[in-house]
């Protein structure tokens, strides 16, 4: 069952207004029954406002006096004429407008950072379109200039678990295995460091493994000069 606009506001009303029980109260609002019994003891929504299922055509009249004669009974939504909401599910995610200037600095960090990812992955991730993103790759971007490559993530454009799919996507090691094999790397390099620290200090501080210059040649009288 679709639930109510705003379920608590419309279980206050229904609290104040009727003799429903919590139950059916709870059933119709899509809430916890003990939820409906700690605003009916002022414990939760302290103060708010009831909102009125009836006068905005979620409910009528007759339903509810339905329900209050058989407590067992489950209240039913009215039927509305209003088209229901559509769901968006193409174009580019929303970014607010103090994020948006951000956009180009995201393209440039990711173009450059994983060439191979398609213009359409990049659009998804950072809310763009094909032109911007084109003109960052192609350094014609009317504000070049100012572009400085950063992490979409870091610029709260994606999460990383969103970047890491797109990279898989595009044969990429994932930013967490990226990430480990760079420890790797270094954990074997810190190795490799303290082992020739060791050796040298096995060996007095001399590289053995150096040969002995020659001393320069003297001439055969060494007061012939």
């Amino acid at each position: 069952m679709a639930k109510p606009l705003m379920p608590k506001a419309t279980a206050v009303w229904l609290i104040e207004n009727t003799a429903l029980n919590f139950d059916q109260i709870a059933e119709f609002c899509a809430l916890h029954v003990l939820e409906v019994q700690s605003i009916a003891d002022d414990e939760v929504a302290v103060g708010m406002a009831g909102y009125d299922p009836i006068a905005n055509a979620q409910l009528t009249q007759e339903e509810i006096d339905r329900c209050v004669a058989d407590p067992d009974a489950q209240l039913s939504m009215a039927e509305s004429n209003m088209p229901p909401p559509t769901t968006r599910t193409k174009g580019p995610r929303y970014t607010p407008v103090a994020r948006r200037q951000d956009k180009p600095d995201a393209i440039a960090w990711l173009a450059r950072t994983y060439p191979d990812l398609k213009d359409a992955q990049i659009s998804r991730l950072v809310g763009t379109t094909k032109p911007t993103i084109t003109a960052v790759r192609e350094r014609t971007h009317w504000n070049m200039a100012n572009i400085k490559a950063q992490d979409p993530v870091r610029l709260d454009l994606c999460t990383r678990a969103e970047l890491d799919v797109a990279l898989k996507k595009a044969g990429y090691a994932t930013t967490m295995e990226q990430l480990h094999q760079a420890q790797e790397e270094a954990e074997a390099e810190a190795k490799a460091e303290a082992a020739a620290k060791a050796e040298a200090a096995d060996t007095g501080g001399f590289d053995l493994t150096e040969k002995p210059s020659r001393p320069p040649e003297l001439p055969e009288n060494p007061f012939d000069f």
